[in-house]
C-alpha cells in the first residue's frame, strides 16, 4: 500500500490514475484515509508529514518525497531509518532558475528603484555603471536546484562560481567546497544566492560572520530554507 499526502485529498484520484498505469499491483489511498490499516503500509508519498507520523508505520519500507528537497521530512525527530526518495521534476528546477536569474537581475538592474518610480509615478533615467556580465553570482547549494541556477546564470553570460559541501562539478563553473574553501568563494560573490536545504548544519549560516565575507555592497537572494530565521534576526537588528 502506498499512502499519499501530497496535494491534498482532491489530488489522491490523479494519483491513483498515475500509479494504475505505472505500477498496477499498488493500492493507492489518501493519507488521513481512517480505514488503512497501519501495518499495511510499505510506502508514503510526502512533503510535510506530521512529526511522529512515518513512526507509526511499522512495515514502512521507503519514503518519497515530493519536491527535490527533504526538509519537512527529516525534521521530524523520530523520522525512521528508511530509504528517502526525492522527486526533482524537470519543471521544477526550471522554475527555481528563472527566479533565481530574475532576483540575480533584479539587484544587479536595480529593479526595486524602478519599482519604487512607478508606484511614485516619478520616472528618472539611469544607468547602472555595469554590465551584468562584469558581476559574478555565488551559489551556495549545488543540488539538482543550485545546479539549473548556475546553468540558466551562465547562459545569461554571467559569471557563476559555486560552494557546497562536498566537492561538485559544473562545466563553466568554478566549484569551491567544505568550510576551508568557503572563505575564498564569499570573496568573489558579488551577489550571493544561498540554495542550501534546512538541516542542523545549515540552520543560521546567512548571519553576519558570513556576510562579513563578503565584498561591500554585495547583493543576496536567500532562497535556502537553512538560513530564514537567522537572516531575520540579522535584518531586525540592522
Amino acid at each position: 500500500m502506498l499512502l499519499v499526502k501530497s496535494g491534498g485529498a482532491s489530488a489522491v484520484a490523479d494519483w491513483q490514475a498515475a500509479f494504475r498505469e505505472f505500477a498496477p499491483h499498488l493500492d493507492v489511498r489518501w493519507w488521513d484515509d481512517p480505514a488503512v490499516d497501519p501495518a499495511a503500509v510499505r510506502y508514503v508519498l510526502v512533503w510535510d508529514p506530521e512529526a511522529g507520523r512515518l513512526a507509526r508505520l511499522p512495515n514502512l519500507r521507503v519514503i518519497f518525497g515530493s519536491g527535490a528537497g527533504v526538509d519537512f521530512i527529516v525534521r521530524d525527530p523520530d523520522v525512521p531509518d528508511l530509504p528517502i526518495v526525492r522527486c526533482v521534476p524537470p519543471e521544477a528546477t526550471q522554475r527555481m532558475g528563472e527566479f533565481v536569474c530574475w532576483s540575480v537581475l533584479s539587484l544587479l538592474k536595480d529593479a526595486r528603484r524602478m519599482a519604487i518610480g512607478q508606484a511614485r509615478a516619478t520616472w528618472d533615467y539611469f544607468e547602472m555603471p555595469f554590465n551584468a556580465a562584469e558581476k559574478t553570482v555565488g551559489i551556495m547549494g549545488l543540488g539538482a536546484m543550485g545546479t539549473r541556477s548556475a546553468e540558466m546564470l551562465r547562459g545569461l553570460g554571467i559569471p557563476v562560481v559555486a560552494w557546497s559541501r562536498t566537492r561538485k562539478s559544473v562545466e563553466g563553473v568554478t566549484c569551491f567546497a567544505g568550510e576551508a574553501e568557503r572563505e575564498a568563494f564569499l570573496a568573489r560573490c558579488d551577489v550571493l544566492v544561498c540554495l542550501l536545504p534546512s538541516s542542523p548544519e545549515t540552520q543560521g549560516i546567512i548571519a553576519a560572520p558570513l556576510l562579513a565575507g563578503l565584498p561591500r555592497g554585495a547583493g543576496l537572494v536567500n532562497v535556502g530554507r537553512g538560513a530564514q530565521q537567522k537572516l531575520e534576526d540579522v535584518l531586525a537588528a540592522l
